[in-house]
């Protein structure tokens, strides 16, 4: 058993010198030669840094993207009534949404943060010129800031007392306020007159993201208290409830109890559906990480093409050491070992340019998030890549020429000049 032991170790110390020698013959062949080491290897940087780049770009899409539509609200739920009539004596009924249902929801489900019906009206407002425009009305409460995540560019918003004191009062979109007034400052404290009833001008809004009429808002909307808005209809019936949730990972929990509480208090025949964002922030986030590979796949052909380079400067490295082959291999070099020694420099050339271009690749997005303050994403995954898709490129563009050195007979080695 000593004996075998003994011999293991003698084993594992003939091969650690063997690894040691292959890497230092590599390391002196780069150093005789280092404008064609540098130059070889400029297509593995340029390649390496690409790939992280292309990555950093694909993130900050993504999350850009995300960001706009978080900025419409990934907290928010939105309860329509579809239909769904009861018919009785050749009459149908309606089952409309109530506010009372707001109230329901509001003590049974912890998880919304705010809610808010809207009501919506048409009625025709003068405008500058002294003509009249059909303009949309909505009725909504206080609260449908927060749920919608809307900014108020000047005024303010009507706010609960507002909102318990029924006072007329009516916040414009910019469009609107420009329309009827030339800027939204000026728009503020102006009256404008709604079913022949004086509203007063206390703010201008507008939606935190553009999402091109692809809302309940329009570009001449006029939001005034839900209470107020009751007059002009009479009833307490909406057709949609808005709420919002304490947290964007529990939205599609809450929209179904939400949807849980509504239908318990109407009639079973009766239609109701939730919509959330969540859907559509998953499908962006699949549609920017395809985006992403697919550029991934086009810096990709870089790399392949910095690998062609390093076969073939390579295979003229063998050629012009034939005689080099010939001396190990007369001195006792075996087939393996050769076969290592140029597959090592293969590997070393193509990971020093990855390792170059990973850091090249780190530092554009590094410098940008200093110098800027944006808050770029930074992938360390990528540069995890970038170094492994070095590595394997040299393993497979430099099998060729290693495998090529290590078949070369010894004795017509020695005899080439």
């Amino acid at each position: 058993m000593a004996a075998v032991s003994f011999e293991r170790t003698i084993a594992s110390a003939k091969r650690t010198m063997v690894l040691s020698e292959i890497v230092r013959l590599a390391v002196d062949s780069f150093l005789a030669s280092k404008v064609r080491f540098v130059l070889t290897a400029l297509g593995m940087v340029i390649g390496s840094a690409s790939l992280i780049l292309v990555v950093t770009i694909g993130l900050t899409g993504k999350a850009y993207v995300l960001s706009l539509l978080e900025s419409i609200g990934t907290n928010e739920v939105i309860v329509d009534y579809l239909g769904g009539n009861n018919v009785t004596a050749g009459k149908a009924e309606q089952d409309f949404l109530t506010v009372e249902d707001v109230q329901a929801v509001r003590q049974e489900v912890p998880a919304v943060l705010a809610a808010s019906p809207l009501l919506q009206l048409h009625d025709n407002v003068s405008i500058g010129d002294g003509s009249v425009r059909d303009t949309l009305i909505l009725g909504v409460d206080p609260e449908y800031k927060l749920v919608r995540n809307l900014k108020v560019v000047a005024g303010r918003f009507f706010d609960q007392e507002d909102n318990f004191t029924h006072t007329k009062l009516a916040v414009v979109t910019p469009i609107l306020a420009k329309i009827l007034y030339g800027s939204a400052d000026q728009a503020v404290g102006q009256h404008i007159s709604i079913g022949g009833i004086p509203f007063e001008i206390v703010g201008v809004f507008k939606e935190s993201v553009d999402t091109f009429g692809q809302t309940e808002i329009a570009d001449q909307t006029i939001l005034i208290p839900y209470p107020v808005a009751r007059y002009f209809t009479g009833t307490d019936s909406v057709k949609e409830l808005y709420f919002s949730t304490t947290s964007s990972r529990n939205v599609e929990a809450t929209a179904q109890e939400v949807l849980r509480v509504i239908q318990s208090r109407h009639r079973a025949t009766s239609v109701y559906t939730v919509q959330t964002l969540t859907a559509v922030l998953t499908v962006a986030a699949q549609i920017t990480n395809a985006l992403t590979i697919v550029l991934l796949l086009i810096s990709s052909v870089t790399l392949i093409v910095s690998g062609v380079g390093i076969m073939n400067i390579m295979l003229a490295n063998v050629r012009a050491r034939i005689r080099e082959i010939g001396i190990r291999k007369a001195v006792g070099a075996t087939y393996r070992e050769i076969r290592m020694q140029f597959l090592v420099e293969a590997i070393f050339i193509s990971l020093s340019g990855g390792f170059v271009g990973t850091l090249l690749g780190l530092g554009v997005p590094i410098t940008l998030r200093l110098v800027t303050g944006f808050a770029i994403p930074i992938s360390l995954w990528s540069a995890v890549i970038a170094l492994a898709t070095a590595t394997l490129v040299g393993v497979i563009f430099g099998t060729l020429p290693a495998t090529r050195a290590a078949q070369m007979d010894p004795v017509e080695s020695l005899k080439y000049e």
